[in-house]
């Protein structure tokens, strides 16, 4: 079993940066691709990033550039670097382990809100 806590939202300046902590427990960690999902209020939960074992990375388009995932199996924890912030971050942001089609933990999600 992984449990996820994130960790790390709060209010920033459009232009600002936040990094987001997702740590895990149990010992199967380095084992799982480790991912990012974002909800905005009213909205779809869309994928933001995702790092595989081998450290491959995959971000979406609107955030490519912007945003560093990155993880830390000696920690059990996977960052999100949000750099260049803008308005349409604002979201809950989730932390998820698994593959497309098979996320099996979430967790609770931390607010960032990005103020213009």
């Amino acid at each position: 079993q992984v449990q996820l806590v994130e960790s790390g939202g709060g209010l920033v300046q459009a232009g600002g940066s936040l990094r987001l902590s997702c740590a895990a427990s149990g010992r199967t960690f380095s084992m799982h691709r480790m991912n990012w999902f974002r909800r905005p209020s009213g909205k779809e939960r869309e994928v933001v990033a995702g790092i595989s074992v081998d450290g491959t990375t995959n971000y979406a388009a609107s955030v490519k550039g912007r945003f560093t995932i990155s993880r830390d199996n000696a920690k059990n924890t996977v960052y999100l670097q949000m750099n260049s912030l803008k308005p349409e971050d604002t979201a809950v942001y989730y932390c998820a382990a698994g593959v497309p089609g098979n996320y099996f933990a979430w967790g609770q999600g931390t607010q960032v809100t990005v103020s213009s």
